[in-house]
């Protein structure tokens, strides 16, 4: 009888959840350790861990450009803080970001595979993956084919992450699961481990263009996942939380759950990221103490 490598994989963890127990697993983290971890400090690590996010369909070079210039500005304006993570847009401004990004240390991620349904050929997703890298992108989100998912068509599933991966080349490599549409914890920890099995680098929640996004109870499954693959291969995968996180309250709940889970070695923006855009002047405005609008 042939042995199918992906159902394998999957046996090896706990995939088979509880949504009701998950969410009371949530509550109690949030409640025993959300005020430990509501400070200043805190609200400085996740406003590091910012990807700051533009993907709206009036998206053009000059507010592109603009954006970036933002983000040129920050040091200066604030430099007692630490920058965002990265710049995150279309592939198709990938160039412009990394040409007009001054910063060093801040990158140019894009979402990629044709985000955000991941339908269409594998050929144009591995295409437009490699086309990013090679007009300046440093990071790379690519979105997990759900409907493959819930057909338990495992295989063409894994094999596009796979080819995306490896048209990534070294780059940062994220598979974005649409928790929303997978619906049940089980589902979102059967994609958690897929993708980091198919080479994710990270593993983010949404693309925060569908009715639900990212859930505290689909971060805690996601990270519950990320442990288990650790402890089984060594491997320490990221996590990103995207679709909804707008307010220091949302940032900090996201982030005590990885801490919780994870622990500290997670709570850095080299494997904790929080894809936003009005997050990000919400957070700095919370850490000065008064309402600013730095980021566009």
């Amino acid at each position: 009888m042939e042995t199918n490598k992906y159902l394998d994989t999957l046996k090896k963890y706990e995939t088979e959840l509880n949504d009701e127990q998950v969410t009371a697993e949530v509550n109690k983290i949030i409640a025993e350790g959300y005020e430990a971890n509501n400070t200043k400090e805190v609200l400085k690590t996740c406003l590091h861990c910012i990807d700051l996010t533009t993907l709206n369909p009036t998206d053009n070079e000059a507010r592109v450009r603009e954006f970036t210039r933002r983000v040129n500005k920050f040091e200066e304006a604030y430099p007692d803080l630490q920058n965002v993570a990265s710049i995150c847009v279309y592939p198709n401004f990938a160039e412009t970001v990394s040409t007009f990004l001054d910063v060093t240390e801040v990158d140019t991620t894009v979402v990629s595979g044709c985000f955000p349904s991941s339908q269409t050929f594998n050929e144009i997703k591995v295409a437009e993956c490699g086309l990013a890298v090679a007009s300046g992108a440093d990071e790379v989100d690519i979105v997990l084919n759900v409907g493959q998912l819930l057909a338990e068509d495992y295989e063409e599933l894994c094999d596009t992450i796979e080819e995306c991966k490896a048209a990534c080349k070294d780059k940062i490599f994220k598979v974005i699961l649409e928790t929303g549409e997978l619906k049940t914890a089980s589902n979102i920890a059967k994609a958690s481990v897929l993708a980091m099995y198919s080479g994710a680098d990270f593993i983010k929640t949404s693309t925060g263009k569908t009715p639900v996004s990212a859930t505290p109870e689909a971060a805690y499954v996601m990270c519950k996942m990320i442990k288990s693959y650790f402890e089984q291969t060594g491997n320490r995968v990221g996590f990103k939380v995207s679709g909804g996180v707008r307010t220091p309250e949302d940032a900090v709940k996201y982030y005590t759950i990885v801490k919780t889970v994870l622990g500290e070695d997670w709570c850095n923006k080299d494997y904790f990221r929080i894809g936003a855009s009005s997050a990000a002047n919400n957070l700095l405005s919370a850490i000065i103490g008064q309402p600013v609008k730095h980021f566009l």
